[in-house]
């Protein structure tokens, strides 16, 4: 690949190509192929940004990153998965339509995600970053000694506001510091959101297991004292979401996003994270604000004898940010027809899978019980067995993902849609099995691609977006999810949980997601994000 591009005089660049690293890799931003010439002056200090990002490389700062960011991942799959594993026992307890809950949760989820990622534009990363999983912890601890299913509702409603927001911020977080080198790692991360789900049934297997009423048919009364696991359950998760946010809180002292700061108007303040960030990698950046100021100048100047309309001045970019109520950073989002064409159809997929995969696999417990009961062989223990080796299996197909993406011809498009279409011919063909073991097989193929999948998608998104409006997107694109996985539960009522239709509906509705997502029109891989 060809060395970093350069922005401004000629024989600046060349002198300054000197000081650059010499990792191969092309740092050209999305925004020569996306963007075309919106807000010239930010893509030009973007650009200088990244080149100070790759000059100090993957450090001891970034990979720290790394694992905190991971929280997040790992608490976005973790808590679906939740509600999922003590429905059965919850059901048998409360005697109510299991759906509900999973609604009350998406609802939470749509809130969080939507006031999070916009919020991160107006208010920075570092607020969010540090108060989400704080949110989380509290609420599902409480949530352990719901008296009625009203009560779990509610409280699972609440500590879904707190897990909205972990994808759509630290997805954010995490691009914005990393070197264009390393920008692959973002789908990596998805290796933690796989965990979220190993961690979930791994506890869950023994308190729940052991400790919930059995499966009787037909159902046998179901008193509190006999049921304590799914609450003991809600408790260590919770325990443990108060310790993730300790971490984070206390022992890892996040920096605001020279991007993020930078789109502010902020140049100083960037340009003084970024010479922290290589004084905690051990490294010297040669980035100054007279070289950032001075690319934007050069584009100021550029717009003006181009007869551009183009305000990019500190206060400007200020009053855009600081309107809490304009729709300017989603309006930048369409601002012209090829990133119009990407973003709704990124919308549209996060809205399909958002459908899709809640319909599916937040019942996926309840499923394999109801399947084991009319197979003959199912038990309490055997549903959480089951569920432990279905989030092994998953573990594999994150680390798969963040080699496929860098495969030329593949990337992060082909591997997106195989993945996809992949998921939903394995949940179809789960319904031609007739055995508990049948079943199981079925699904670790699906538990396989569909971490593949997201390990993907949850990368590509925040990639195509550029930061000053990366939290709005994240946000339009999470809301979407949320939005449609509210209306699975709403079809799980009507259509039976017990019936085979909800699992036909799902492989339906990821197969056409596949087949959408090779309509991308922009392949980011070997592009720096802007």
């Amino acid at each position: 690949m060809s060395p970093p591009d350069r922005l401004g005089d000629p024989e600046k660049a060349r002198d300054d190509k000197a000081e650059s690293t010499s990792e191969s890799i092309a740092v050209d931003s999305v925004s020569d192929d996306l963007f075309l010439d919106k807000d010239p002056v930010y893509q030009a200090k973007a650009r200088i940004l990244n080149e100070a990002l790759q000059e100090i490389g993957m450090g001891r700062y970034q990979w720290q990153l790394f694992v905190v960011t991971g929280f997040g991942w790992m608490a976005d799959n973790l808590w679906p998965i939740v509600t999922g594993l003590i429905l059965p026992p919850v059901l048998k307890e409360f005697q109510f339509q299991g759906p509900l809950l999973k609604l009350g949760q998406n609802i939470g989820l749509l809130v969080g995600a939507a006031f999070w990622g916009v919020g991160s534009d107006i208010w920075g990363r570092k607020i969010s970053f540090n108060i989400t999983l704080l949110i989380v912890g509290l609420f599902s601890i409480v949530a352990g000694a719901s008296p009625n299913f009203i009560a779990l509702t509610t409280f699972a409603a609440l500590w879904s506001v707190g897990v909205g927001g972990n994808l759509p911020v630290d997805s954010s977080i995490f691009l914005e510091f990393v070197p264009a080198s390393h920008q692959y790692l973002l789908t990596v991360l998805s290796i933690w959101w796989a965990f979220g789900q190993l961690l979930g049934s791994l506890v869950a297997w023994p308190l729940i297991g052991n400790f919930s009423c059995p499966t009787t048919d037909p159902p046998s009364p179901c008193p509190r004292s006999s049921n304590q696991g799914w609450r003991w359950f809600l408790f260590t998760m919770g325990g443990l979401m108060m310790f993730l946010w300790a971490i984070r809180f206390f022992l890892f002292k996040l920096c605001e996003s020279p991007k993020y700061l930078m789109g502010r108007g902020r140049d100083a303040e960037a340009v003084e994270v970024v010479h922290k960030v290589a004084k905690a990698n051990g490294k010297v950046s040669h980035l100054t604000v007279e070289r950032l100021k001075s690319a934007g100048a050069l584009e100021t100047a550029r717009a003006v004898e181009g007869d551009l309309e183009v305000d990019s001045s500190a206060i400007a970019v200020l009053r855009r940010h600081l309107s809490k109520f304009s729709s300017g950073h989603v309006k930048s989002l369409f601002a012209t027809r090829k990133l119009a064409y990407s973003t709704s159809l990124l919308i549209i997929l996060w809205a399909l899978i958002g459908l899709a995969f809640p319909l599916y696999n937040s019942f996926v417990t309840y499923y394999l019980d109801s399947r084991g009961a009319d197979f003959g062989d199912g038990s309490v223990h055997i549903t959480y067995r089951n569920q432990v080796i279905l989030s092994v299996i998953g573990v594999p197909g994150a680390l798969l993902a963040g080699w496929l993406v860098e495969l030329p011809y593949l990337g992060r498009r082909g591997t997106l849609a195989i993945s996809t279409v992949l998921t939903g011919a394995f949940i179809l063909a789960s319904t031609t099995a007739r055995s508990s073991n049948a079943l199981l097989g079925w699904n670790c193929g699906y538990s396989f691609t569909s971490n593949v999948m997201y390990g993907v998608l949850y990368a590509l998104s925040p990639e195509v977006f550029p930061t000053k409006d990366r939290g709005t997107g994240n946000a339009l694109t999470a809301s979407a999810n949320r939005i449609f996985g509210i209306m699975s539960p709403i079809i799980a009522i009507y259509a039976d949980l017990t019936s085979d239709i909800p699992v036909f509906i799902a492989g339906a509705i990821f197969c056409a997601a596949g087949f959408i997502a090779l309509l991308l029109p922009f392949e980011p891989r070997g592009h720096a994000s802007i």
